[in-house]
């Protein structure tokens, strides 16, 4: 397959991937019970407001269309570029997004630094070390890491680092000592599947015949591991980093909450709370569409790292 038709079968298949997105979300949102005209006035005046109101504000917004009509609508102005307006606020969402986007990215690129600076270390030493006790503390530690919520660590490391210690600070934004207790916790989980992943990779590797062929050379053992088997070792975490990045914006909903970081995850979370439809559907779209990206980016990015593979799946 060549690289001009890989990517339009994969742009193609993104394209289904998020129409399917906003369809299910749009279709969630529509089924959810309650009256979000009911809801948002009675936000916006802390009074019970009237029938007539109620009706004023569900035409609109559109909200007494069928469902096709609302929907086609709807992404129709998102093919041009136009997320909506909020029905709380009535600003534009999409101002709203990119407003909370740059604290989200920030969260989600220093927890996977975190994660790989922990896990990529932890998993070669414990892939050499298979069988003793450096090995058994590492795996030990790696299903620690996956067991742990991400809100249960968040809270303790606040109640230990913040509220004892007094090293960071309990919630916000605004600097590095900020970023430091939401990035270990959000980057602990993802650190511990890592770990698994590089310990797995590199004990297949370092039994293959060319990193005994580079032995039989005379090169020194660390130049064997971290530049023969390494880097083969890495195709396979490739894969899940990419994966987990996604997974890592979906994460931060919760680690924002807890940590009071203005991100996609606390505008998400509150636009829920106030029945603020079109927030929640244009921050799952956007998110969406990062993970798509980020999927793809992992496809392309195997060629870079071993040149045998071609797109597509194939092998030189």
């Amino acid at each position: 397959m060549t690289k001009g038709s890989y990517l339009l079968y994969r742009s193609l298949t993104a394209t289904v991937v998020l129409w399917g997105v906003s369809l299910l979300t749009f279709g969630l949102i529509y089924l959810t019970p309650g009256d979000p005209a009911e809801t948002i006035l009675i936000q916006q005046t802390d009074q019970q407001p009237s029938q007539a109101a109620i009706d004023a504000f569900r035409e609109e917004h559109g909200l007494n269309e069928p469902f096709p009509i609302q929907y086609l609508s709807w992404i129709s102005d998102v093919l041009r570029g136009d997320l909506g307006q909020s029905y709380y606020s009535g600003r534009d969402v999409g101002a709203m997004i990119v407003q909370h986007l740059p604290a989200t990215i920030e969260l989600a690129v220093a927890s996977m630094i975190v994660a790989l600076a922990v896990a990529v270390p932890a998993g070669v030493v414990s892939a050499i070390h298979q069988g003793e006790l450096i090995d058994a503390g590492s795996q030990l530690t790696a299903l620690l890491g996956v067991s742990m919520p991400n809100f249960w660590l968040g809270y303790l490391l606040i109640i230990v680092f913040s509220l004892h210690l007094g090293v960071f600070p309990v919630a916000g934004s605004g600097g590095l000592r900020h970023l430091v207790l939401p990035a270990v916790t959000l980057g602990t989980g993802m650190a511990a599947i890592v770990t698994r992943l590089v310990r797995t990779s590199m004990l297949e590797v370092i039994e293959t015949e060319y990193v005994d062929a580079a032995r039989s050379k005379g090169l020194t053992e660390r130049i064997v591991i971290y530049k023969h088997a390494l880097r083969n070792a890495l195709i396979p975490v490739i894969t899940v980093v990419g994966l987990q990045f996604g997974f890592v914006l979906n994460g931060a909903v919760v680690v924002e909450i807890v940590f009071q970081r203005p991100g996609l995850g606390t505008l998400l979370v509150d636009a829920i709370f106030a029945r603020d439809y079109p927030v929640v559907q244009g921050v799952v779209l956007v998110t969406a569409v990062g993970f798509v990206l980020t999927n793809l980016a992992v496809d392309l990015s195997y060629r870079y790292v071993d040149p045998r593979i071609r797109l597509g799946g194939e092998t030189a």
